[in-house]
């Protein structure tokens, strides 16, 4: 809604806003593309101009889109999933985001799972074995192996604490 709003401001033209990707319709002026910039910056947002940084902020999208803003994951295996919402090749787009990143896209998948974990366990409404499966983990104990990697901390652990700040802050 923000994009739109500027791209309004500056009478640019432009055909679909989708996903962190806008459709210009005609060239812009090193002005107007500066003014853009600069007022999508005060919103906390970036003008992208590389094809790779785009595509590496759409594959960031996807993902987080899929992990942390849909009721289910899919159940096509992930590579699958990327390659047919960016329609791109998967290795493709394992090669170029491993390059920029430095970090895999199984990878980053893993660390948002993970994160959305640690969300959901704060939520305190579902058990350990039902987030496991609502994040497509094959059981609780994968999820925990992978959790400890990425936090240093057993879900248990993390729940606990969670816990306590809860109550100290109820406390207060």
């Amino acid at each position: 809604m923000m994009v739109k709003v500027e791209l309004e401001k500056l009478n640019i033209s432009y055909m679909s806003i989708d996903l962190g990707v806008v459709e210009i319709l005609e060239g812009l002026s090193v002005e107007k593309r500066k003014l853009l910039n600069e007022n999508l910056m005060l919103s906390g947002l970036e003008l992208l101009d590389d094809k790779k940084s785009i595509l590496i902020e759409r594959i960031r999208n996807v993902i987080i889109n899929m992990i942390h803003h849909s009721d289910s994951l899919p159940t096509l295996n992930y590579s699958e999933f990327i390659s047919d919402k960016l329609g791109y090749d998967y290795t493709y787009l394992a090669n170029i985001f491993s390059e920029v990143t430095g970090v895999t896209i199984q990878q980053y998948i893993i660390i948002n799972r993970v994160e959305r974990a640690k969300e959901l366990i704060l939520y305190n409404e579902l058990t350990l074995t039902e987030i496991a499966f609502q994040l497509n983990y094959s059981n609780v104990a994968h999820l925990s192996t992978q959790f400890k990697k990425i936090t240093g901390l057993t879900p248990s652990f993390f729940k606990k604490i969670g816990q306590k700040k809860r109550v100290e802050l109820e406390n207060m």
